[in-house]
């Protein structure tokens, strides 16, 4: 019966892109990207993350490069000012991608 359950979950979480661990659980895979930020005095931040992130983690880990709090910094792309909340794979982010960086 048990194992019935684990092919019936496995099936639904293959058809979702997630795989199924052997306590039945769905994690979902997520992808490693690297997003390039660049400020307007010519500095630029390379930071590697998941896709699944949020700009507020993202932003968390660009203040850990460049030694300038979180709460401080801006994210966009032309007038577009991203929003901590949501995540990289919602503004379709992609690996390579470049961002504008301000500091406020």
């Amino acid at each position: 019966m048990e194992l019935a359950k684990l092919q019936i979950l496995t099936g639904v979480a293959h058809a979702l892109g997630a795989y199924v661990t052997e306590s039945g659980k769905s994690k979902q895979e997520t992808k490693m990207i690297e997003v390039v930020l660049n400020d307007r005095l010519g500095k630029k931040v390379r930071v590697k993350c998941n896709e699944d992130d949020t700009i507020g983690d993202l932003k968390k880990l660009v203040a850990a490069q460049t030694g300038t709090r979180a709460d401080k910094i801006r994210i966009q792309k032309w007038y577009n000012i991203y929003k901590d909340h949501i995540t990289l794979k919602d503004y379709e982010i992609h690996d390579g991608m470049g961002l504008e960086l301000y500091y406020s």
